[in-house]
């Protein structure tokens, strides 16, 4: 697993990689962003605690890594912050005409269906290969959390549940709560997974939540939502998981923000927030 940096910035003293690798787990090339903290002696030396972030539908590395201002935070708490590519991407990568299925919407889930299966991994992706990658490459502590927004707080939620010897905390900002229960999680799943309902429960965050999945492993989730979103009653329906996480007694802390959208405004206006939320876990 060589890892190629492409781009170097510095910002808040610390150092942004834009990066490329040969992946094995898609097949394909994957690109990612990672943002190294200078540290309390300024020379990025570490070991740093790592945030992974998930981006949503449509999105590559660069959405997050330009828009949502999260590495002020990050120098100040001493976390290094991963961005991934939202899915594999190429000439020979099967691809879709729609901006919710195909290339820039892989939903975090292994693809079991034509055509999907050869390249679309991004849940084995994220959880094997690219924790791998971040831990052989970078001064990190071994120790991780995991954000994300829409399709990538989707992702979050449910890798954090379906992995919590993984990760230290998890949060979300305007999650796709119930991808069974809305018209972009049935496309996607009937897609990637099939028609059997059974195999989709598994990838459904408020389902996972009421089933007590990681129970007892998180003192708390966080998730922000904009009332304003566009989103919010058709596809995100951040109710359900409210109402998952009060059966399964799991804590919960959903902000129902006033006015916000869906867009990287929201994210950015509330990002500090959440890499505060993870350090203190992962520092704790």
């Amino acid at each position: 697993m060589t890892l190629q940096t492409t781009k170097t910035h510095i910002v808040h003293g610390g150092t942004l990689r834009y990066c490329r690798h040969d992946s094995a787990t898609t097949g394909t090339p994957m690109t990612l962003s990672v943002f190294t903290p200078p540290g309390p002696n300024g020379d990025g030396k570490g070991p740093f605690p790592v945030l992974i972030w998930l981006s949503g539908l449509t999105c590559t590395e660069d959405n997050f890594t330009a828009k949502a201002g999260a590495y002020r935070a990050a120098a100040e708490h001493g976390v290094i912050i991963v961005a991934p590519d939202t899915s594999p991407r190429g000439d020979g990568v099967a691809d879709d005409d729609a901006y919710d299925l195909g290339q820039g919407a892989g939903f975090y889930v292994d693809a079991t269906q034509a055509p999907w299966a050869p390249h679309f991994r991004m849940e084995s992706y994220v959880t094997d290969e690219l924790i791998a990658l971040i831990d052989a490459e970078f001064p990190t502590s071994r120790t991780r959390s995991i954000f994300g927004h829409s399709m990538g707080g989707h992702g979050a939620l449910t890798l954090a549940l379906r992995h919590p010897e993984l990760f230290q905390s998890v949060s979300a900002f305007a999650p796709i709560a119930s991808p069974t229960r809305c018209a972009w999680g049935e496309k996607a799943f009937t897609a990637y997974l099939g028609d059997d309902r059974a195999e989709w429960e598994k990838h459904d965050a408020a389902l996972l939540m009421e089933s007590g999945a990681a129970a007892g492993v998180y003192d708390d989730i966080l998730v922000d939502q904009g009332d304003s979103d566009q989103f919010l009653t058709d596809q995100l329906k951040p109710e359900l998981l409210k109402a998952a996480a009060d059966k399964a007694g799991q804590k919960l802390t959903v902000r129902m923000q006033p006015g916000y959208d869906h867009s990287y405004f929201f994210m950015a206006s509330f990002i500090d927030d959440h890499v505060a939320f993870h350090a203190a876990r992962l520092k704790g």
